[in-house]
């Protein structure tokens, strides 16, 4: 395992380019400045011990040396100590509601940018728990296993929008039914879905899906953005609103929050209902409600000793620069002699 300590130093190999063209273009200037004076052939003549190559060999060296110089700047550290850190927690998937009526803003910048953030934040505040996410919209598809790793949770999470399923509508049996295929430790005494969604489903399926969870011991706290005013759905292209999304009448859709529905998800699994536009709110909720429930005592695997590993970089960017510095344009002797470039075949 390693991981680099300062990745903005990488852009410094952009001066390698700028280098080898101002290379070209002094040999070309010099060139052109020594046939104003004397013919090539002459002046091959009068310096015969200047080698072709070694300018360019050198060149290469300089080169590889700021290269390491480089990558020793990014300070790459290399895991030398894996360590199996026991913890205590609780395995929580979240099912993220990705329809198009999550792209309504009565709640600010949309509630589908709202629910990233809400999540996000109770990612931050999560200490030993497991998390998986799965999006959903007509159907439900995972998009991270079970996993203490938040970093990976808040990459999927940022890549989730509502073009991600070409199906549309608001599926909520399928992403429970979904959500408890996740839990994969049967000795887990609480199994949490968090469910964030506008509550907008036509369907009965929900209640039926939610009373098969409460069967498997899992706990739904569902949470619901958006308003029970509503809003239209805006239709854009290149973040610029065009129209609004209508119905088969042509009379604009206004999507609102049911919050009614996700309560009796909730409530079918013991769980609870709390408003997601207020984030604070849901951030003490969500604290108070983990703090009650009992953990569950699990094994992880970490690296928790990092050395750097600069050193060799520098010392192959000293040598290198060494070597630059000790070699000289002319010609080298035994190498004269193996005549490599057919140079002596005009010497009398």
């Amino acid at each position: 395992m390693y991981q680099i300590d300062a990745y903005h130093y990488i852009y410094l190999l952009g001066i390698l380019p700028l280098v080898w063209l101002l290379y070209a273009m002094v040999g070309s200037w010099k060139r052109k400045l020594q046939s104003n004076f004397a013919n090539p052939a002459l002046l091959k003549e009068l310096s015969p011990n200047r080698s072709r190559f070694k300018p360019t060999l050198k060149l290469i060296l300089f080169s590889l040396a700021l290269a390491l110089m480089v990558f020793g700047l990014m300070n790459p550290k290399i895991g030398t100590q894996l360590e199996t850190v026991k913890r205590e927690g609780v395995d929580i998937v979240f099912a993220i509601d990705v329809s198009k009526s999550m792209l309504a803003e009565d709640i600010a910048p949309n509630r589908i940018e709202k629910s990233k953030r809400l999540v996000s934040a109770i990612l931050n505040q999560l200490a030993s728990d497991r998390v998986g996410i799965i999006a959903y919209a007509a159907q439900a598809v995972p998009q991270l296993p079970i996993t203490t790793d938040y970093g990976a949770a808040k990459m999927f999470l940022q890549g989730l929008n509502t073009d991600m399923l070409s199906s549309q509508g608001t599926a909520l049996d399928n992403a429970i039914d979904l959500s408890g295929t996740f839990f994969d430790d049967e000795d887990q005494t609480n199994r949490v879905i968090f469910l964030i969604s506008d509550g907008e489903d036509h369907s009965d399926a929900a209640a039926n899906a939610a009373a098969r969870a409460a069967e498997l011991g899992i706990k739904i706290f569902t949470f619901g953005v958006g308003t029970e005013n509503g809003a239209p759905i805006p239709l854009k292209r290149n973040g610029v609103t065009e129209s609004y999304k209508k119905d088969f009448d042509g009379e604009v859709v206004i999507t609102k929050r049911n919050a009614e529905v996700l309560e009796s998800i909730a409530a079918a699994t013991e769980g609870l209902y709390q408003d997601g536009n207020d984030t604070q709110a849901v951030l003490d909720f969500v604290s108070e409600q983990l703090k009650a429930m009992d953990k569950k005592e699990f094994e992880a695997k970490k690296f928790v000793s990092y050395k750097d590993r600069f050193q060799p970089f520098l010392i192959g960017a000293l040598l290198f620069l060494l070597m630059d510095l000790f070699l000289f344009e002319t010609k080298t002797k035994w190498v004269q002699k193996l005549n490599l470039f057919n140079e002596n075949e005009n010497e009398v």
